[in-house]
């Protein structure tokens, strides 16, 4: 995103941003350079942040003097100043960072909303008051799955295909059963 004032800033920002914009590119990276003029640069900042992009490079007059980029992170919302020369590697390398970051916290989050339950009144405990995922044995049967879903409008949402094999018995029928699967009610 350049910051500019008149068309000789832009004209020189441009031609930087070119060759950011190229190398980028042929890393597969996807890149916009916005150089629209009908929008002040914090109406483009917001703009790209509701739209979900991960990385914003800004560049103004004062950065092509220094031989530097202001970079900021969606995830963090944090700010660097990089040098010109290295921005198209630290640009990758952050996206690769920025995925890891998202991929933790969903996994963090998806561990912190599941329970584990024993039995038929902790089923319905952690449904009706916590939400999230429960985790439970199940028979294996669609009856059984239906008569849960009638008492407590929750569904199997999967069967974990790393699920391990652990001896228990189902929540609702009491049968055995080798491995749990997640409920979770939809809203």
């Amino acid at each position: 995103m350049p910051i500019y004032k008149g068309e000789e800033q832009l004209e020189a920002i441009s031609e930087k941003v070119a060759v950011f914009v190229k190398e980028l590119r042929k890393k597969g990276v996807s890149v916009k350079f916005d150089d629209r003029d009908t929008y002040r640069p914090g109406a483009k900042f917001a703009e790209y942040e509701l739209k979900g992009v991960p990385v914003r490079i800004a560049i103004g007059k004062r950065d092509l003097e220094n031989g530097t980029v202001e970079i900021a992170r969606r995830d963090t919302l944090e700010k660097q100043t990089v040098a010109q020369n290295d921005v198209v590697d630290f640009v990758s390398n952050l996206l690769e960072e920025i995925q890891d970051n998202l991929f933790q916290k969903a996994i963090d989050f998806r561990t912190e909303h599941t329970t584990s339950v024993y039995n038929f009144e902790e089923f319905k405990t952690a449904i009706a008051n916590k939400g999230g995922f429960v985790s439970a044995h199940w028979d294996g049967t669609e009856e059984t799955e239906n008569k849960i879903k009638d008492l407590t409008k929750a569904t199997i949402r999967c069967i974990p295909n790393d699920a391990k094999e652990e001896i228990g018995t189902c929540v609702f029928s009491g049968k055995p059963s080798s491995k749990r699967v997640l409920f979770a009610k939809a809203y």
